[in-house]
């Protein structure tokens, strides 16, 4: 195989190092159902994976009208997160191996999530890794989060690495679009929806899980064996 240069690592947050998305997932589809929403809502659901918040929210606006009562949806939506998240947010199988060997490789790493930069904050916290990154770059940063590169560039930016040297692991059709408009080699591990045709186009590979990461990049030697 021939090896990668890799001069920093990028890694989203929910469905790649987290299993938040299917938590997501479930919390908006039983919002709306709660408020009578059903026709259609689990197409239009999965549609907003990788998507940040406030497009989600422009999306069901524009779905439902601009009577939606998106305050309400909100509310029970948070309502059933917080029920399902009491126990923390699971981290995903192999994640935790993975940002060991980052650091074993003295690779810098950031976060490059959707989220918002207090969710962020408690998700990663909850899930005891909070403190492991270089940087974490969320949608409050830019004005224009994913699919578009922004995000991505900043993260590169914040870790004094040129985009084309940064690996990134995406879990979402939109963030994969993200990374690899910014230029970085992306690796997708897909979460809830499997890749597009374009989307697997885009990527240096796509693999399983995180478990298979770690050994794809111990065999290129960008990360050291065990």
């Amino acid at each position: 195989m021939e090896r990668w240069t890799i001069a920093a690592v990028l890694l989203d947050m929910d469905g790649t190092l987290l299993d938040t998305e299917k938590v997501y997932l479930e919390s908006t589809i039983a919002a709306l159902g709660s408020l009578g929403y059903t026709d259609g809502v689990e197409a239009l659901c999965h549609s907003m994976i990788g998507i940040p918040g406030p497009d989600c929210e422009r999306m069901l606006l524009d779905r439902f009208g601009a009577d939606f009562p998106l305050d309400d949806v909100n509310r029970a939506f948070a309502m059933h997160c917080t029920e399902i998240m009491r126990l923390g947010p699971p981290l995903k199988r192999g994640a935790i191996a993975l940002l060991d060997a980052i650091d074993d490789a003295k690779l810098p790493k950031a976060i490059v999530t959707s989220s918002s930069r207090r969710t962020a904050g408690e998700h990663l916290a909850l899930a005891g890794i909070g403190d492991r990154f270089d940087a974490i770059l969320t949608r409050d940063d830019v004005r224009r989060g994913k699919p578009s590169p922004d995000l991505y560039l900043l993260a590169a930016e914040r870790l004094g690495a040129r985009p084309d040297a940064c690996l990134a692991i995406e879990d979402s059709n939109p963030g994969v679009t993200a990374a690899h408009a910014a230029g970085a080699i992306t690796i997708m591990v897909p979460d809830i929806l499997p890749p597009t045709d374009e989307t697997r186009a885009r990527c240096a590979i796509v693999l399983p899980d995180l478990d298979a990461v770690l050994t794809h990049l111990r065999q290129l030697r960008v990360l050291p064996a065990n």
